[in-house]
């Protein structure tokens, strides 16, 4: 039997099959450029593409709440397992939008219509009831996931992504279910404020002259002479305007810059107490006490400066503590080289006397909430004399914020608090004794 002999394939058509080819193996990588390797939802590649091909839209942002608190406890095989079936809830709530993963735990959705205010909270509010404790059965374990929403109903598309990000923002601070970004809502002004802030932060942390410790004094309110000055931390920015910590600090935390400025107070501080020879106390936050490179740096300051015994670091915001136990291994290391340390603002939110057990603190500093009123108020009265009596029982030394009066200092120094601060004694100073 003849075999039959295999046709040659001519040029033009093996030129055919290698273009093919090329054309088959291009699309395959634009659609894997364009798609999400765990969801195979389009990505934030697809989305900008898609944007740029509409003038008329309408764009969701969806959140999944405490996604990381789910991650960490469960793993990341459950947490991937989270965030496949959440893609799903997403894509079978929509009839006419397409669904997006744009990063990590954030989707979005795409509506190919512009919809004014009143038509898409309507339409948010019910795509949020539909989203609220979704229920995700993995093995024997049944997860129940939430979700925060967010769109805008702005007269223009410009600066869409920022808007939306805006309202999402606002309401993860608010604990809100979802909110609608408008063209009436100081979102953007308030947005290019932080951003302007980040930058004078920035500049001042580079030039080293822009954070600078003030000193307020402190008083034995027995003698009434100045026995130490607390360390606060100023911004002076380029054109010499002044700037509150309270302002600052939130936007140098989120730039995540503060743990300069941490450093910055307290190399200042110990360099202007080796001339002047008073005690001095350095606020610290639990965020600087759980960072490893602050803590080294206060221990390196400590060992080389034989100045601990004269310095006392405050512990902020105590209710914020997460770990006593390594704010407790901090506070045995501090003392090893004679520094003190003190409780601030207690009497506030959620302060409570098991804080001076666990931490076993050389002062207590009464917040300024009690303490203001505390010539009128009664109620105020007999809490700060149970923190008098309380402290003096167990060896703490009590200091008084806020004293903005004769009639309050006087009121302080009948209860018997050691010592007082505030601005009736005099107001922080880069300078002492002006």
């Amino acid at each position: 039997m003849q075999k039959s002999v295999p046709k040659e394939i001519s040029s033009s058509e093996k030129i055919d099959m290698l273009s093919r080819e090329l054309e088959l193996m291009q699309k395959s990588l634009v659609e894997q450029f364009y798609a999400d390797s765990l969801t195979r939802l389009p990505n934030l590649y697809k989305l900008r593409h898609d944007l740029e091909e509409h003038n008329e839209f309408t764009l969701i942002l969806a959140n999944i709440d405490n996604f990381k608190l789910l991650n960490d406890f469960y793993g990341f095989v459950v947490g991937d397992f989270i965030l496949e079936s959440f893609a799903k809830s997403l894509q079978e709530s929509q009839k006419d939008g397409t669904v997006y993963r744009i990063a990590g735990d954030e989707f979005a959705i795409l509506i190919k219509e512009k919809m004014n205010f009143y038509l898409l909270k309507e339409y948010v509010e019910s795509l949020s009831k539909k989203l609220t404790h979704l229920k995700y059965a993995y093995a024997q374990t049944e997860i129940y996931v939430d979700c925060t929403l967010s769109s805008s109903a702005s007269r223009s598309n410009h600066d869409i992504f920022s808007k939306v990000n805006m309202a999402l923002k606002y309401a993860k601070q608010q604990q809100l279910k979802y909110w609608i970004y408008e063209d009436s809502m100081s979102f953007s002004q308030e947005y290019e404020n932080n951003l302007k802030y980040a930058s004078k932060i920035r500049k001042a942390i580079v030039d080293a002259s822009g954070i600078v410790p003030y000193f307020q004094p402190i008083i034995n309110n027995k003698t009434n002479e100045i026995v130490k000055f607390e360390a606060l931390s100023r911004l002076i920015d380029e054109e010499g305007a002044i700037h509150d910590p309270n302002n600052f600090i939130p936007v140098a935390k989120t730039i995540k810059v503060y743990d300069k400025i941490t450093m910055m107070i307290i190399e200042k501080s110990f360099k202007i107490f080796e001339e002047y020879l008073f005690d001095f106390s350095i606020n610290l936050s639990f965020e600087d006490i759980i960072n490893p490179e602050i803590c080294d740096f206060i221990i390196e300051k400590l060992r080389t400066s034989n100045m601990g015994h004269r310095v006392t670091f405050e512990l902020l915001e105590s209710e914020k503590v997460q770990d006593f136990n390594k704010v407790m291994l901090f506070f045995y290391e501090i003392k090893r080289y004679g520094a003190k340390v003190a409780i601030d603002d207690f009497g506030s939110g959620f302060s409570n006397f098991s804080y001076v057990i666990k931490l076993k603190p050389d002062f207590i500093k009464i917040d300024g909430s009690l303490i203001k009123e505390l010539d009128k108020d009664r109620n105020a009265q007999i809490v700060v004399e149970t923190i008098v009596s309380f402290s003096k029982k167990l060896g703490i030394k009590t200091v008084a914020e806020f004293v903005h009066s004769s009639t309050v200092l006087s009121a302080v120094k009948q209860l018997g608090i050691d010592y007082s601060q505030g601005y009736y004694i005099d107001m922080p100073s880069p300078v002492f004794g002006s």
